[in-house]
């Protein structure tokens, strides 16, 4: 009996997980819903339901809370040294273009926080406030790191812009996301003490509750609607999947353990670790034209895979 109340304590928080992005793959392959209806849904998750999310749960938490030092100092250089790891790789072993480099460098060791991380973290800790600080770190320095060696070469429509100016652009455009806006917008009145009206409180509350379940519905009417392509898959896409899915988070696990980081910053941080690649990988691919296929492989995948894993991860960090 306490076997399968394990069990259950495990599954549990999957489940809800599991249906509802079964439930989008389902509507889709049966055309109750179009496909091509997940970019609505997850336009209204990105630009509404989770900023409001993020910005009520961060204006009324503790601060202190949020930002361990230490934690956050072993993600980071684990993030940064498992990034040039695999840049290295992509560069002298694949021999990779520089913008093939940057990309594979998002794709091992950037997670889907905004769609992914944010439900995964509500589910089975039952608070994702601890995603901001790793969607800052990610977007002010893995972002940037990304889009400084992307922009290095021109494109042909940058119509004569230095690379600096370029570098510029990409990151004013990173740091004015409407999730990055909500998650500053809320520290910056919680460390004010700004009073809200407990009615905006509440209509924050009641619009961001939609946030996880809308997301991983439209991600499942995504992945219904695209596929995936299991055979004749590259050996780029099929180590950076196990890298992300596996390597990155084994790293990560046994960083904090050396380090000695307690839970539950532990278990925040593995499990972070342990999504998928983050949706605008793709959209970077677009931007840039490089390795398009790839990348939308690679994010597909690394979902399907992460879905799969997590009540491994759930028993590691137990």
């Amino acid at each position: 009996m306490s076997a399968l109340g394990g069990v259950g304590e495990v599954l549990g928080p999957v489940t809800p997980i599991v249906l509802v992005f079964t439930a989008g793959v389902i509507f889709a392959r049966r055309k109750i819903i179009a496909a091509s209806d997940s970019r609505v849904l997850s336009e209204f998750a990105f630009r509404l339901a989770i900023p409001a999310y993020l910005l009520g749960k961060l204006y009324l938490s503790d601060l202190r809370r949020l930002f361990d030092p230490a934690s956050l100092a072993v993600y980071a250089i684990t993030a940064l040294a498992a990034g040039a790891a695999v840049g290295i790789w992509s560069r002298l072993v694949r021999h990779t273009s520089i913008r093939g480099v940057a990309l594979r460098i998002m794709a091992g060791v950037q997670v889907n926080t905004a769609y992914f991380a944010i439900p995964i973290l509500v589910l089975v800790f039952g608070d994702a406030a601890p995603i901001f600080p790793i969607l800052l770190f990610q977007v002010l320095v893995l972002t940037v790191v990304v889009i400084t060696i992307m922009e290095a070469a021109p494109n042909d429509d940058d119509l004569g812009r230095s690379p600096r100016q370029r570098i510029i652009r990409g990151v004013g455009r990173s740091l004015t996301t409407p999730v990055v806006l909500a998650c500053l917008t809320g520290v910056l009145l919680n460390a004010l003490h700004c009073p809200l009206p407990g009615v905006l409180l509440t209509s924050l509350s009641f619009v961001g509750d939609a946030a996880s379940p809308v997301a991983l519905f439209a991600l499942g009417l995504y992945v219904g609607g695209t596929g995936l392509r299991w055979r004749g898959a590259t050996a780029d896409e099929n180590t950076l999947v196990a890298f992300k899915c596996v390597g990155f988070p084994m790293l990560m696990w046994g960083a904090l353990q050396l380090a000695g980081i307690p839970d539950p910053w532990r278990g925040y941080l593995i499990l972070i670790a342990a999504m998928p690649a983050p949706q605008n990988l793709f959209t970077f691919a677009q931007t840039y034209d490089t390795d398009v296929d790839l990348a939308a492989s690679a994010v597909l995948k690394s979902t399907i895979v992460s879905l799969c894993l997590l009540p491994i991860w759930q028993l590691a960090i137990r």
